[in-house]
């Protein structure tokens, strides 16, 4: 006889642990090496433009002398160079290229500037950028928030992520199987079925090919509108090497297909509503649910489209009675995903 809350609990608590999973990984880095949550650290190149737009005596204050009436700048002489050092500019230092010690230049101030002979800091002539200190009122450039978050998100190449991601799916997806075997669970429950295997291969290749084309659509449109989904979960899972594309098409993407399959489609549809004697297409709609809060790693434009995905899939289960059919739909699914964007450019 069937324990029909026993594989009830099996069920929630696997579910449970994967939507934990997946809240705790909206904090990992994406990878550029921050989070989605991460402020985001100013550049050094506008920290560098800030420090030399400050620092350039041309956008100072100008400070009048006592005298109203401004005389034009004249062309300095040999003779009045070392006797005026009130007409140097600040930035008007040259190197001799023999290694000689550094001398004013002529002056470069513009027309109507006048620097006040009082300024100590103008009597003292001026330092090469690099040798300067920070001047007042102006910070270094911040130290980034999230310098040791990007080591991390480094020190983790993306074969070790799909094996952690296809080790993780496989012993949940086993533990469910156990709890299916321990409660006695019929496999019809669930959606196993070994008839017409060719005919639920077709239906699946058809339904996965067109949730991908659609999923498509909805994402070009969303661009255009200026609604761009987050990529960064794909981008970190994408091999560089041609082992590791083997490994994501012949073993990661499989797991992971078949045990969302069997959780939120075989478990929480199929077997629930045999047992409880529920409506499947309410527990469409719950699991569907759950299966967009279960990939939350994506963002919010994330969890509403996988949601509507995780609906047609629920949909095609309840109408097909079939795991298989949408094991194979959602293995193609994230198949084409990876290879039109990383192989073809699609």
């Amino acid at each position: 006889m069937t324990d029909w809350a026993a594989f009830a609990g099996f069920t929630g608590l696997v579910l449970a642990v994967l939507l934990s999973l997946a809240h705790f990984s909206r904090g990992v880095p994406h990878a550029e090496g921050t989070d989605s949550d991460a402020p985001v650290a100013p550049d050094d190149d506008d920290a560098d433009s800030n420090h030399n737009a400050d620092s350039d005596p041309s956008q100072n204050t100008r400070v009048d002398t006592p005298d109203d009436s401004v005389s034009p700048p004249t062309e300095p002489t040999d003779s009045d160079e070392s006797a005026a050092p009130d007409t140097i500019s600040l930035a008007s230092v040259s190197v001799d290229s023999t290694g000689a010690s550094s001398r004013p230049e002529s002056p470069t101030l513009a027309e109507g500037d006048v620097v006040d002979d009082t300024d100590p800091d103008a009597m003292a002539g001026s330092e090469p950028e690099s040798d300067r200190a920070t001047p007042p009122g102006v910070t270094a450039a911040p130290v980034s928030a999230v310098s040791e978050r990007s080591a991390s998100a480094e020190d983790l190449p993306p074969h070790l992520l799909l094996a952690n991601v296809a080790l993780s799916q496989a012993f949940l997806g086993g533990f469910l199987g156990l709890g299916a075997w321990y409660a006695g669970v019929p496999a019809a429950a669930l959606g196993l079925s070994v008839a017409n295997v060719p005919t639920q291969l077709a239906v699946g290749v058809g339904l996965g090919i067109a949730l991908y084309g659609a999923n498509r659509v909805g994402s070009t449109v969303s661009e255009r509108f200026g609604i761009a989904p987050d990529e960064a979960v794909r981008e970190s899972l994408t091999p560089r090497t041609t082992a590791g594309w083997v490994f994501l098409f012949a073993v990661a993407l499989p797991l992971i297909a078949g045990f969302e399959e069997l959780l939120f489609r075989g478990a929480l549809v199929g077997a629930v509503a045999a047992g409880f004697d529920v409506s499947p297409w309410f527990l469409a709609a719950v699991s569907s649910a759950a299966f967009g809060a279960g990939h939350g790693a994506q963002g919010r434009l994330g969890i509403i489209v996988t949601g509507l995905l995780g609906f047609v899939l629920a949909a095609a289960f309840v109408l097909t009675e079939s795991l298989l059919v949408v094991v194979v739909a959602h293995y193609l699914v994230n198949a084409l995903e990876f290879a039109g964007h990383e192989l073809f450019g699609w």
